[in-house]
């Protein structure tokens, strides 16, 4: 991959036309996101946190007069070439492999094909339609990298996870990352004019990872549609609605079921909770609110079997993905969002259960320390040994005040993560890579 886009580079210089805008922000982005659409329910597959914040970003974008077409991979046949999602939002649908039972990892083979489809798309603009290419996670970074250099644009990369990171942080029986993937985020970090970071600490792994110019990273804060994750009418309606007892300790898991999120770490705290204090398995209920990761060919039950031997089958219930009012309804209903993952980039579904009014638990990785205030909003753990998370929720269980006290505390504590405060800042990235390019593109013609 490349060498073809190194040859393209040469074939295909930025034409004079491009090079001397005036300092403006920029006015439509071609945004990449090869392997999951913004149109898939987050929780399937490979769609979670990521679809949410493509998906909010590029409306509030276009809220402020910054058009959005979102290039991704179709992955069911028939599918419309083009859906306008909102208004200035487009997502185009560009045929690269099989439409079903292709894995992430099998990805790489398909993104010629993918770079092939934005370019025919392309085809038919006038020269300069795309103002910046703004690609998502490092397979879309790879057509990024291309497409700027093609159109004459800036290229800004968010990264959402890395490979190095994750590789230092693998849960048991885990598939590393390999090592063409490291190679092709060093090339993308090398390539962008901006790369936008979740939190200071992501952009600290950038620097120290992949050698990333210090000045070239921008933290963003994801954001938290507000008016959805409200607490609205409480805890008490919200399990009402969804049959759930009104006087159970209910510690939640949503999100996609893979060894990363590390759901089998919530589940061995409450086998060990059980054991300490059988008196509360008749008001303890563990919903699991999520779909298996990828194809969902591999161990497609193991959670499930967890629980049996565990002897705790009894209490956990396994749900499947649900659109984002009704998670909204998941998290008003839960007592503690659980989140024992080993690595996360920042976790939106933290701040989505904060602004619902609910506590979280969660690991001390990632951008969690970030979206959880310790203490105040809720609990952040070191490591994941489950006995340190059922002591946890024995305090939520001894304690009924413990959660509306700390959830009132969480709502307040997410009114600071709004997506328009996000769009805002990254539209301020754009400008910032426009002119950096601007800079480079004079440098290299004298």
């Amino acid at each position: 991959m490349s060498q073809y886009i190194s040859r393209l580079q040469r074939r295909s210089p930025a034409t004079t036309s491009r090079l001397w805008l005036p300092h403006r922000r920029p006015r439509r982005v071609a945004m990449l996101s090869v392997h999951t659409s913004p149109l898939h329910q987050p929780g399937t597959g490979d769609a979670g946190g990521m679809n949410v914040y493509i998906v909010e970003l590029a409306q509030r974008l276009a809220a402020i007069n910054i058009e959005v077409e979102i290039f991704t991979r179709a992955t069911t046949g028939g599918l419309p070439p083009t859906v306008e999602m909102a208004p200035g939002v487009l997502v185009r649908h560009i045929d690269a492999g099989p439409y079903e039972g292709l894995n992430k990892e099998d990805l790489p083979a398909q993104l010629c094909a993918f770079t092939h489809g934005v370019m025919q798309a392309w085809a038919g603009h006038r020269p300069g339609h795309y103002d910046l290419v703004h690609s998502h996670y490092w397979l879309s970074g790879h057509v990024g990298w291309l497409a700027a250099q093609r159109w004459g644009t800036p290229l800004v990369h968010a990264m959402h996870t890395m490979a190095k990171v994750k590789n230092a942080n693998l849960a048991d029986g885990d598939t590393p990352e390999p090592a063409a993937r490291v190679i092709g985020e060093t090339q993308i970090v090398s390539a962008a004019d901006r790369l936008i970071a979740n939190t200071a600490e992501e952009r600290e792994e950038l620097v120290h990872h992949y050698a990333a110019d210090p000045a070239k990273v921008a933290v963003v804060h994801p954001g938290v549609n507000l008016d959805r994750f409200r607490p609205a009418d409480g805890r008490a309606a919200a399990r009402a609605r969804l049959g759930l007892p009104q006087d159970a300790l209910i510690p939640l898991f949503a999100g996609r079921i893979q060894p990363l999120k590390a759901p089998d770490v919530l589940l061995r705290a409450v086998a060990v909770l059980l054991d300490q204090r059988p008196d509360l398995r008749s008001r303890i209920l563990v919903p699991v609110v999520g779909g298996l990761s990828g194809s969902g060919l591999a161990k497609p039950e193991g959670l499930q079997k967890l629980a049996s031997r565990l002897g705790i089958a009894d209490v956990v219930r396994f749900h499947p993905p649900v659109g984002q009012e009704q998670l909204a309804d998941w998290f008003r209903a839960a007592s503690v969002l659980v989140m024992p993952s080993y690595s996360e980039s920042f976790g939106l579904v933290a701040i989505e259960a904060q602004a619902a009014g609910t506590p979280v638990l969660a690991a001390a990785v990632g951008g969690l320390p970030v979206a959880v205030a310790d203490g105040r909003t809720g609990f952040l753990v070191r490591g994941h040994d489950p006995a340190a998370y059922a002591r946890v929720l024995r305090d939520f269980a001894d304690d009924p005040a413990l959660s509306p006290r700390m959830g009132e505390a969480a709502a307040r504590h997410a009114q600071s993560f709004g997506w328009d405060t996000a769009a805002a800042a990254t539209a301020d990235v754009y400008v910032a890579a426009a002119q950096s390019y601007r800079r480079h593109v004079r440098s290299l013609h004298g």
